[in-house]
């Protein structure tokens, strides 16, 4: 069920640095046309760093390691295109329909491919109210029960952040700040929340996956906590926050659909701020995916 690009068959098979990346940000996570030019820059950023980029959707059913040009733009431009977890694979296959895929979808599909590294944005977490609603993304499942690294930029600074971090210490699930002592919130540079473990560089992460596997860790991921240099006006985005969640409960916006619709908001009330850092936090991440996945080989 799985196709390959030959570009991605060829570095699996010649045992090349390998690089996964979502498609949820291409077909839901940027403007158009934005999103298609990201997407491409960030592929060719993955190349330059030495590594081989293996963006991950589903077309037509068949679950795709690697876009051709082709299916990259119907990705970014097809209004059908939904975005699927773990839970939807399997149904979205057998119907034959398409879809981008979420952090929790691409590390599934990256580890059944073979691919050990992963570049995305912001993790999904615990939600706000999760203490009534029980919401919580399905990304923290997936570190807890998948190997395979994932560098981001923190999670969503829309979350829970305290509560997000707490699920993954109780789940295992490592966290690594690269460069910094504190946990990014995506848009911000620091949630607030300190780090037990930094790194200053790719051979130190890639001596700790190593090390993972030696000791027999190997059915959990790791998060490596990538903070974006430029981040947005900390005023800015609490002001922004509180008017979204606000006008989330007045529309009466709820479940899976909260998170999309906070992102439309930042996107649509911060004069192109959100956009500007949520570019430059892919850009960074992937970089640094393959900046990694080349010292792990």
């Amino acid at each position: 069920m799985i196709h390959y690009s030959d570009e991605v068959s060829s570095a699996l098979k010649e045992k090349l640095p390998v690089v996964a990346l979502e498609s949820t940000i291409i077909s839901h996570g940027l403007p158009r046309p934005t999103n298609k030019s990201v997407a491409l820059e960030v592929e060719e950023i993955v190349r330059k760093n030495g590594a081989v980029p293996a963006t991950i959707a589903i077309i037509d059913g068949s679950i795709h390691v690697g876009l051709d040009a082709h299916q990259l733009d119907r990705v970014a431009n097809d209004e059908g295109i939904t975005k699927v977890s773990i839970r939807d694979l399997p149904i979205v296959t057998a119907k034959k329909l398409s879809a981008a895929t979420t952090v929790a979808a691409t590390s599934h599909i990256a580890h059944l491919a073979g691919i050990s590294i992963f570049a995305t944005g912001g993790l999904g977490g615990v939600h706000r109210g999760a203490q009534e609603s029980w919401d919580e993304s399905a990304d923290l499942h997936s570190l807890a029960n998948i190997p395979v690294m994932v560098v981001s930029a923190g999670a969503k600074s829309i979350l829970d952040v305290a509560a997000t971090l707490e699920r993954l210490e109780t789940l295992s699930v490592p966290i690594v700040g690269y460069r910094t002592s504190r946990f990014p919130g995506f848009y911000l540079a620091d949630s607030g929340f300190d780090l037990e473990y930094r790194v200053e560089n790719p051979k130190e992460i890639a001596a700790m996956w190593t090390a993972r596997k030696e000791l027999g860790i190997t059915s959990s991921g790791m998060v490596i906590a990538n903070p974006v240099v430029q981040q947005m006006d900390p005023v800015l985005h609490a002001t922004t926050l509180a008017k979204g969640l606000k006008a989330a409960q007045d529309q009466s916006v709820s479940g899976k659909a909260v998170t999309p619709f906070l992102l439309e908001y930042f996107h649509s009330n911060t004069g192109g701020e959100s956009l500007r850092v949520n570019i430059d936090i892919i850009r960074s991440n992937s970089a640094l995916a393959a900046q990694i996945a080349v010292a792990l080989h």
